[in-house]
C-alpha cells in the first residue's frame, strides 16, 4: 500500500512539474523607449504550458544586449550613449531553444521639468469653469 501511495505522489508531482513548463517568453516593456543615464527595467514574462504567466528574472533568463550592460533585469544606458537603439536578447536558461529578441529605441527628448511645489503646478494648469446650474 505504501508503494502505491508513493507511486501516486510521484505521478502527481511529475504532472505538476510538467504543467509548470515555460513554453514561450515575451517582452512586456513598461515604456516604448529607454532613458540614458538610468537603469531601465526589462520585463520578460514566461507563458506556462497551462496558459498562465510567470514573471522571469535573471534566475530564469540570460540577458544580452547589442551595446550596453545588464545588472539583473536592468539594462544600464550610459548618459553619453550615442546610438539610437539597442537590441536586447533574452534566452531561457532551462531551455536555450526558447528565446526572444527585440529592438528598443533610446529616448531623445529630455523629461519635462516637474514643478517644485503644488502652487506652481496649479498656476500653470488651465482653469476650469464652474459648470453648476
Amino acid at each position: 500500500m505504501k508503494k502505491f501511495i508513493l507511486l501516486v505522489i510521484l505521478i502527481v508531482t511529475a504532472a505538476i512539474v510538467k504543467a509548470q513548463k515555460i513554453d514561450s517568453i515575451y517582452f512586456h516593456l513598461y515604456t516604448d523607449s529607454l532613458k540614458k543615464g538610468t537603469y531601465n527595467y526589462i520585463n520578460v514574462d514566461g507563458k506556462l504550458s497551462n496558459g498562465t504567466w510567470k514573471p522571469l528574472t535573471v534566475k530564469d533568463i540570460q540577458f544580452s544586449s547589442s551595446a550596453c550592460e545588464f545588472s539583473g533585469n536592468e539594462l544600464i544606458i550610459p548618459a553619453d550613449f550615442s546610438k539610437e537603439k539597442v537590441t536586447v536578447k533574452a534566452v531561457l536558461k532551462s531551455n536555450p531553444a526558447v528565446w526572444k529578441e527585440t529592438t528598443i529605441w533610446i529616448k531623445k527628448l529630455p523629461d519635462p521639468e516637474l514643478p517644485s511645489n503644488k502652487n506652481e503646478s496649479m498656476q500653470d494648469s488651465p482653469k476650469r469653469k464652474n459648470r453648476r446650474n
